[in-house]
């Protein structure tokens, strides 16, 4: 055996091989570079063109995968990989997977049709799939949200395009909805003309339409009040925190009685004693 011609043609062949991957690692980095350029020249063709930002989030998600799959077929035909065959059994294996990962291509369709429909936008604050919060990217099968409490929750399209849709930000105010107790011996116009005068008051709550304070229902400790401040989205939960505080104050300054919770006391007498 001849051990030096064996050595030749392993050195040759790693040799071969070597290059090969070189040049597949060389066409990757390249290729990825190119990818990021093109897509980055879109995105500021699209945002000279006022596009909203979740239409072209999308159509940037979708050309990357687009043109990563194309980048992975190139670099098996450098390594001399029949493209059309592999092209076939991606075929046959996407459909295969399509029959079993149903939900995923639900999610992607459900994606489009979000886009296209456009019940929310990025930015928008929503409540739908059993999620509340700011949208922040609408991908190809999913949705992320960030909760108030600053939780980023990713959300199945399908989910969502499935689900009621909340939009809170599509109209322009919002209205802050707050119950309080007041007494039966408190005078409720007085109690409803404090409370309005202070609600005015507080930074950002709407003058059209006026905040609404009216008489709800009835307990045994008296009258429940509605009390409703218009606001700007932007602006809720400070003016709902703040409302809370007003209706503290007017009615915890001593102005008005404080309602007292109602006993009923039955007494029941022993028939056999009275015998």
């Amino acid at each position: 055996m001849d051990w030096n011609n064996i050595l030749k043609v392993i050195e040759a062949t790693l040799t071969g091989v070597g290059l090969q991957v070189l040049g597949a690692i060389a066409l990757y980095i390249i290729g990825r570079w190119l990818i990021s350029f093109a897509v980055g020249l879109l995105k500021k063709a699209l945002s000279g063109q006022h596009i909203e930002p979740t239409l072209m989030r999308f159509i940037g998600n979708t050309i990357v995968v687009i043109l990563n799959i194309t980048l992975v077929i190139a670099i098996l035909g450098y390594f001399g990989v029949q493209t059309t065959s592999f092209a076939a059994l991606l075929a046959g294996a996407g459909l295969a997977i399509g029959s079993a990962w149903g939900g995923l291509l639900a999610n992607f369709a459900a994606g489009i049709f979000l886009v296209v429909l456009r019940p929310f936008k990025v930015g928008d604050f929503i409540s739908a799939g059993g999620t509340t919060g700011t949208v922040e990217e609408v991908g190809l099968f999913v949705t992320k949200i960030d909760t108030p409490d600053n939780v980023c929750t990713y959300v199945g399209n399908n989910k969502l395009f499935a689900d009621n849709i909340q939009n809170f930000s599509t109209n322009a105010y919002r209205r802050v909805d707050l119950g309080a107790q007041i007494s039966g011996a408190a005078d409720p116009k007085h109690v409803i003309s404090a409370l309005k005068e202070r609600i005015r008051q507080i930074p950002n709550v709407a003058a059209k339409p006026e905040p609404d304070v009216v008489i709800s229902s009835f307990t045994p400790a008296g009258p429940v009040l509605a009390i409703r401040p218009y606001t700007n989205n932007a602006f809720y939960w400070q003016v709902y925190f703040d409302t809370n505080m007003a209706i503290r104050e007017v009615l915890g300054d001593g102005a008005f009685p404080a309602p007292m919770p109602v006993f009923g006391i039955q007494q029941l007498q022993d028939t056999a004693a009275r015998a």
